[in-house]
């Protein structure tokens, strides 16, 4: 459990879809608890990119060739390969975001579950199915699920090893070849687990990952591939979306979410505070679904917020490669300034600190303390924008149904979160919220990791699903099969045509006694 060795990085930067990579420029790789370099990558090129989609499109069709049960075998392997080599990945996640290693440890284990997830469930769920035909008995319809092709994945930095890898597989269990751009800052996350596939029997080309700027490489991805699946900003994912659609080929995008937390009167007031806790300052805040808006009814809200902020105060911050931490470091300068910019401008406008709210760097130069703010208002840069940092806001309100407009007034659709009296009670609220998840007693783990439910945002949270029966069959083209037998709109033997002609929509109204129909 430390930093990884010049080895390791040097292992890996050699499955970089790049020819020659040593004649091609270096960018550091920064450990992010103490913002110093410990790798370089080659940086690739458009011309790379299109030469790894070429590569990975003459692979596809024999990885098409096989059944879903011989692909399975092989991400079911991965799967195996991720839990083995738990430490060696943890490792590398902590040092390429600055993440607490429970939160690496979390990462690893959706990657882990996700893969066996689809080697699992995939080979059913792309099983040809039979479906009912236009006339009963003479109509036979089948359906069958042909691959894309090519995808093209654009992953980020908050969850480099999650979300280059969860879509991915089931993109390959679809009969898919892979083409991935991860984040300039974290591309060993993305090659770590390639090393790993690749050991699993996956051929090289089908899961090509090709480091480089996003304005180049991640441009080429979005000219070349066959569907395109994005995890980042709401402002980038629409013009990729515009992208996409001109080519028309397929896109799925997980966006920008300023999600809510909503707790009743009769909550249990502890178990709220360590479940927002935990909601709030996941990885540091740097998570699409984490929490960053909280509505606790007025009659609790002074006592909420101030076992909250009590606690938040008390969380283990620190550097370590051990599990001893509660939160860990930002992963960026840019994402210091970012949350330094949203409490600089709260607090100048009236906001007040319960917690945090200051830099730690006597731990590193990008740690931030979790904080915790009220009365913040809507002029406020962060009321109503993403921080995507360790900072929440609590707003009393007077009654549910307050709650329920409050955290509806957003155009994210993301994620939420309810803590109420009763699981009942919570369900009501929950069915009520314009989010793509909901999770009671439970900030995103309970429905994020479920991979057999649909996870995805609403608004200008995102477009499609992952996880899930959608986020398995987004990656293919359904095709009909219809065979006509003894009887068609042209008639049938033996039955003069203006008989056939007369009696055919009374034939058709009459199928809706039949069973099934």
């Amino acid at each position: 459990m430390a930093k990884p060795t010049p080895d390791y990085f040097t292992r890996l930067a050699a499955l970089a879809a790049i020819d020659d990579p040593a004649s091609r420029p270096a960018k550091p790789v920064l450990e992010a608890f103490s913002a110093t370099e410990m790798a370089t990558v080659p940086v690739g090129t458009a011309a790379d990119l299109e030469l790894a989609v070429e590569r990975a499109r003459q692979a596809q069709s024999a990885w098409a060739g096989r059944t879903p049960s011989e692909r399975a075998k092989v991400v079911g392997k991965f799967s195996d390969l991720v839990h083995s080599r738990a430490d060696e990945l943890m490792d590398i996640a902590q040092a390429e975001t600055g993440k607490a290693r429970i939160y690496a440890q979390e990462e690893v284990l959706d990657v882990a579950l996700t893969a066996r997830y689809y080697a699992t469930y995939a080979p059913k769920l792309l099983a040809e199915r039979k479906v009912p035909g236009m006339i009963p008995g003479a109509t036979d319809v089948r359906v069958r699920y042909q691959p894309k092709g090519v995808v093209g994945v654009i992953s980020p930095w908050n969850y480099p090893l999650t979300l280059a890898v969860s879509d991915a597989v089931a993109a390959l269990m679809a009969g898919n070849a892979v083409v991935i751009k991860p984040d300039s800052n974290t591309p060993y996350c993305a090659l770590a687990l390639a090393e790993l596939l690749y050991e699993a029997g996956l051929p090289r080309e089908l899961f090509a990952v090709v480091p480089g700027p996003g304005s180049v490489v991640g441009q080429a991805i979005a000219e070349t591939c066959d569907y395109l699946m994005f995890t980042g900003s709401s402002a980038t994912g629409s013009t990729l979306a515009q992208q996409a659609g001109k080519r028309l080929i397929g896109f799925s995008a997980e966006l920008g979410g300023k999600n809510p937390l909503i707790i009743t009167a009769d909550a249990d007031i502890d178990n709220a505070v360590e479940g927002a806790a935990r909601a709030c300052f996941s990885n540091s805040g740097q998570l699409c679904i984490s929490i960053e808006r909280i509505y606790v009814d007025a009659s609790i809200a002074a006592e909420f917020s101030q076992k909250f902020a009590d606690f938040v105060e008390n969380m283990k911050l620190n550097a370590a490669y051990d599990l001893t931490a509660d939160m860990g470091s930002l992963a960026s300068a840019d994402q210091m300034t970012a949350i330094e910019t949203h409490v600089e401008d709260a607090v100048a406008k009236g906001a007040t600190v319960l917690a945090g709210g200051r830099k730690r760097a006597d731990l590193g130069p990008y740690f931030y303390a979790p904080t915790v703010l009220t009365d913040v208002t809507d002029e406020m840069e962060c009321c109503r924008n993403e921080t995507f940092g360790p900072l929440v806001s609590i707003y009393p309100v007077d009654s549910v149904d307050e709650a329920i407009t409050r955290a509806n007034d957003t155009e994210y659709g993301l994620n939420a979160s309810v803590f109420a009296g009763t699981t009942a009670q919570a369900q009501q609220i929950a069915e009520k919220l314009r989010a793509g998840t909901v999770n009671i007693n439970e900030g995103y783990a309970a429905a994020w990791g479920s991979t057999a439910a649909p996870m995805g945002g609403m608004g200008i949270s995102g477009l499609g699903r992952r996880h899930g029966e959608e986020g398995l069959l987004k990656y293919t083209e359904p095709q009909t099969i219809a065979a006509q037998r003894f009887i068609g709109l042209d008639g049938m033997t033996g039955v003069p045509r203006d008989l056939f002609r007369k009696v055919t929509p009374l034939a058709i109204r009459g199928l809706k006694y039949l069973p099934g129909r």
